[in-house]
């Protein structure tokens, strides 16, 4: 892990990259299919065939539960600011069905 140490409002954060130009997006990878998740439906569709329920509560967010479980998938409402923290959440909670891939 490279990258520059940086303390800023109270918390301390690493910085990837920091002098590069650009900044590499991490993706989602569905392993099965070894397809990139470009947008929430294509998301949806591989969620909902491993078990997991969308649920509307909540306007703001598109949250996903997995019966019998105590897991809930939490994710923005626009795919632009769908990050690594819950790209990480979605691995974690589907082992061996999705990796984070730079």
């Amino acid at each position: 892990m490279s990258g520059v140490w940086v303390f800023k409002d109270g918390i301390v954060r690493l910085v990837e990259n920091p002098g590069g130009d650009y900044k590499r997006r991490k993706q989602l990878i569905h392993l099965p299919s070894n397809e990139v998740i470009t947008s929430y439906s294509v998301l949806e569709s591989k969620l909902v065939a491993l078990g997991w329920e969308r649920y509307y509560d909540d306007p703001d967010l598109l949250q996903f539960h997995k019966r019998h479980t105590v897991h809930l998938i939490s994710l923005p409402k626009d795919f632009a600011r769908f990050n690594s923290i819950q790209m990480f959440d979605i691995v974690v909670k589907n082992r061996n069905e999705f990796e984070v891939r730079d």
